[in-house]
């Protein structure tokens, strides 16, 4: 069956939180398929931030095509609009190559934009920022609460960047964000969407393990050097889990062994909070990869994705 008019192109959707296992599993069904991965993480978008955001090596990507890795410099900034943008551009494109698009990775503003969809809102407004980013996180949420309580209760309480958007989006329109959102429609192909989940030891040992190695590679020195070139914490980049940890290094407020915890603790809030926002999403074949091997993964994956084409196929007939 042709595939080629619009919305009839499926997408593989991996997502699922941070040290889950995502990456070395979408390079093993990229590599059967085959396919070329669309990646999805917040922050490999910028160029220089190699080690703090564990990105998949050169090598790692040898001969299989990687999109939207090192597109935009630290020093400028990328949206879920702009993400949306690319891959609606891209997955004609990868179609075109008889390959199939798979969009890989655990930034929850990015696939939103494409599982929920994304209205093209106001413009952020510095100055409403700069006064709402001086509240604390309790008085943020409960400013939500009132303002928009749908919102509310799709966005994690601890989720600041989301109760943040929400709130100033209110402020410039008069408008909750949740009705905005309500307008926005989801990415035009078909989807077939996989999460990934960990048993809670073999992940928080998965996020320890990457944090030590991330540090075992140099990740003092990325970020040294980032800090010479310019890098602050005005920068969207600068906000990366990892760079802040560093930065206390050292200017000297705290010691390795310091640094090592915090980036933990707070990559673990970060999967938890990807967790309560995946597990909101609906139509995902949700998979435990705990104590599994990426090829073992893969097989149930694809053996899924089979069944989805066939289905697909006698839907359209």
């Amino acid at each position: 069956m042709d595939r080629s008019s619009e919305g009839r192109q499926p997408v593989l959707v991996l997502l699922g939180p941070t040290a889950v296992g995502k990456t070395a599993i979408s390079l093993e069904i990229a590599s059967r398929l085959p396919g070329e991965v669309i990646s999805a993480d917040s922050r490999a978008f910028f160029k220089g931030l190699d080690i703090v955001t564990d990105k998949p090596s050169e090598r790692e990507r040898l001969g299989i095509p990687h999109h939207l890795i090192d597109i935009v410099s630290w020093r400028d900034t990328y949206d879920a609009m702009a993400f949306r943008r690319d891959v609606e551009r891209l997955v004609p494109e990868i179609c075109a190559r008889g390959s199939v698009p798979i969009v890989a990775g655990g930034g929850t503003l990015y696939l939103g934009a494409i599982l929920r969809g994304i209205f093209d809102g106001p413009a952020r407004d510095s100055a409403i920022r700069a006064e709402l980013e001086a509240r604390s996180i309790n008085v943020l949420y409960e400013q939500l609460r009132a303002a928009d309580p749908v919102a509310a209760e799709r966005i994690h309480p601890n989720d600041r960047l989301r109760i943040v958007r929400a709130l100033e989006v209110h402020r410039l329109t008069g408008r909750p964000i949740s009705t905005w959102q309500a307008d926005a429609t989801p990415l035009a192909h078909r989807l077939f969407v996989v999460g990934l989940q960990r048993g809670r030891d073999e992940h928080r040992a998965a996020i320890a393990s990457r944090v030590r190695r991330m540090i075992d590679r140099g990740l003092l020195d990325e970020v040294a050097r980032l800090h010479e070139e310019g890098l602050h914490s005005g920068c969207q980049a600068y906000r990366t889990i990892g760079v802040p940890e560093a930065m206390s290094l050292l200017e000297g407020r705290t010691s390795e062994r310091e640094m090592e915890q915090q980036i933990i603790h707070r990559t673990w809030g970060l999967a938890r909070r990807q967790t309560a926002f995946f597990r909101r999403e609906k139509d995902v074949s949700w998979l435990d990869v705990t104590g599994r091997t990426a090829r073992d993964v893969t097989e149930d994956i694809l053996a899924a994705w089979a069944t989805f084409l066939e289905a697909d196929d006698v839907q359209h007939e």
